[in-house]
């Protein structure tokens, strides 16, 4: 008999469990998203400002004077010269290094090599494209870019930690068309 019974109960939360799963999820009144939304445009512009406050007082620190492009980039070029401009569809050679503003350094062409890449095509950081178009071949930048702009969110998953603001020390060595 107690057999029977365990067959019974379970045969019961089978069916419990299947009956749950199978009800549709709420849907959501256009008040309800519209207030969803509100609250994660109110939450972003918090965590931009806080961003920018970060940069703000990491460049006061260090004494610079920066520019800010119109997507919240921070930047410098020295060497400002005018060979070759930056331009879509070019290829960049870069020396780089990628740091945080705690000062640890994340990477590095002196450790792995000179970055190429085709400027326009995307591949790199938004951020990266965005300030290789403000260079001249043999310039070098310093850009801090908020996680937007580097590498958002979820970072890198290595050694770029979630929402980093990353300083970009790059140098524009050359540029090719392939």
């Amino acid at each position: 008999m107690s057999k029977l019974r365990t067959l019974y109960l379970s045969i019961a939360v089978m069916l419990l469990f299947l009956s749950s799963c199978s009800q549709k999820p709420k849907r959501l009144t256009l008040h309800e998203k519209n207030q969803a939304k509100e609250q994660m445009v109110k939450a972003n512009k918090g965590l931009v400002e806080i961003d920018q406050q970060r940069i703000e007082n990491y460049v006061t620190r260090h004494n610079w004077q920066m520019e800010i492009t119109e997507t919240g980039m921070w930047y410098f070029i020295q060497n400002a010269n005018q060979n070759e401009k930056a331009t879509s569809g070019k290829i960049a050679h870069l020396k780089y290094q990628i740091g945080l503003l705690d000062g640890t350094i994340c990477y590095s062409s002196d450790s792995l090599g000179e970055m190429k890449f085709k400027i326009g095509q995307g591949g790199v950081e938004s951020g990266l494209e965005e300030a290789i178009l403000l260079m001249h071949v043999g310039e070098k930048g310093v850009f801090i870019m908020p996680p937007h702009l580097a590498y958002g969110l979820l970072g890198d998953e290595k050694k770029i930690p979630p929402r980093s603001i990353i300083v970009y020390n790059a140098e524009l060595i050359n540029l090719t068309d392939y």
